[in-house]
């Protein structure tokens, strides 16, 4: 597939019933300030919505924000669909309020990255900057 081109793309979603959408607002602006295309799809989204919007933007990562404690259900929902649609590419990464005992077991079913409500926006930014892809010519 080669090295895509252009600036990292990054959908940032809001999964499952969660109503605060503040903290990804956040995380979407960190990561356009940084220099990357970010697709918020906004609140209310369910993991086939997100998953289609990852495909058809050919984003790079998918950033989901969990409040709603649903976060195991909902990140392997994701994953799951990424997997059948062939798109496991799309790296998955989230934050939230996600307990200390759930990170491991939702890195085992491919998350790439757990940020928990201390995380910078910064760190937030480098990550994704280190880990999803190079960009071209770097």
């Amino acid at each position: 597939m080669g090295v895509a081109a252009g600036p990292i793309r990054v959908v940032v979603a809001k999964p499952g019933l969660d109503g605060h959408d503040r903290g990804a607002k956040v995380i979407a602006r960190a990561l356009r300030d940084a220099g990357m295309e970010v697709i918020y799809t906004g609140l209310h989204q369910t993991p086939e919505q997100i998953v289609d919007t990852a495909i058809q933007e050919d984003a790079d990562a998918i950033g989901l924000s969990i409040l709603s404690g649903a976060h195991n259900t909902l990140f392997a929902a994701v994953i799951d669909l990424l997997k059948q649609r062939e798109a496991e590419d799309i790296l998955v990464f989230g934050g939230g309020i996600i307990p200390e005992a759930d990170i491991a077991p939702l890195k085992e079913k491919g998350v790439a990255e757990i940020f928990t409500p201390g995380a910078t926006t910064q760190a937030i930014v480098d990550w994704v900057r280190e880990n999803v892809r190079q960009p071209a010519g770097a």
